[in-house]
């Protein structure tokens, strides 16, 4: 392990969420020492379990932030990085500079918590303070085989606005929209059964975690608005404009390897 990193104990804040369980194991097939907590946080769970750590790392939901922030960082070493795992960055990160005087990083891994083999643990980084503190986390992480780059909170959370909350609003819309109407389920089809499929978990198991992101983030209603928008330019019969404003996600052969390659 490189000096500049000298990260070897880590701590899990919610350490039975099903993010945590995940990178958990990663982290120690890596090398490092990890621990977990989970509520409820008593005083003297958090002075054992935060003794001598190097980092640690919030992975509870992003409206527990701020009363999970109050109970834990007094317990936090001066010399420890703080971080989060959560799906939205400006608070989480308002409220860990607010709350803790040392070291600060905003993270976002940007798959679920039972990604398939072939899939790339892409993560984004976010500074928030310490000179050395954004790197230590990267080096870290990517010991663990994740794929980090870095980001500002404002620009993950507008892009997140889009790729997440909308469309998690788009299609409980869509399916509101087409729902009680027994005549529909006559006329499925294929198309629609697959996004029926893909929908489904999405709604009937996730869905009280998308409303809370979708909430959260401070760029949901810009989304929104913006989407809006695009079905008014439905409304007014110009479809040719949408479509072609729509190819740009098939804009040429090597789109994704770049996506990726960041």
């Amino acid at each position: 392990m490189s000096a500049m990193s000298a990260i070897q104990t880590i701590l899990f804040i919610g350490g039975n969420g099903a993010m945590a369980r995940f990178l958990q194991p990663r982290l120690e097939e890596a090398g490092y020492a990890v621990r977990g907590v989970d509520k409820p946080l008593d005083g003297e769970q958090l002075r054992t379990a935060a003794s001598g750590v190097d980092l640690v790392i919030l992975a509870v939901p992003v409206p527990a932030v701020e009363e999970v922030l109050a109970k834990v960082v007094p317990f936090v070493p001066a010399r420890a990085i703080l971080a989060d795992i959560c799906s939205v960055k400006d608070a989480p990160l308002r409220h860990m500079l607010h709350y803790f005087s040392g070291d600060v990083v905003g993270t976002h891994p940007l798959f679920g918590p039972a990604p398939d083999a072939a899939t790339p643990l892409r993560t984004v980084l976010v500074p928030g303070r310490g000179a050395n503190a954004l790197e230590r986390v990267r080096d870290v992480f990517e010991r663990a085989g994740l794929v980090c780059f870095e980001s500002t909170a404002e620009a993950h959370d507008r892009s997140v606005a889009l790729l997440q909350g909308l469309n998690f609003v788009t299609s409980v819309a869509y399916l509101a929209c087409s729902a009680d109407q027994e005549a529909v389920a006559t006329f499925m089809t294929p198309s629609f059964t697959r996004r029926l499929e893909a929908a489904k978990k999405m709604l009937l198991e996730d869905s009280p975690l998308f409303t809370a992101l979708f909430e959260a983030n401070p760029y949901s209603q810009d989304a929104v608005r913006q989407f809006r928008s695009y079905l008014n330019l439905a409304a007014a019969g110009d479809m040719d404009i949408l479509v072609e404003k729509a190819a740009w996600w098939w804009r040429g052969a090597s789109y994704e390897e770049e996506c990726y390659e960041i």
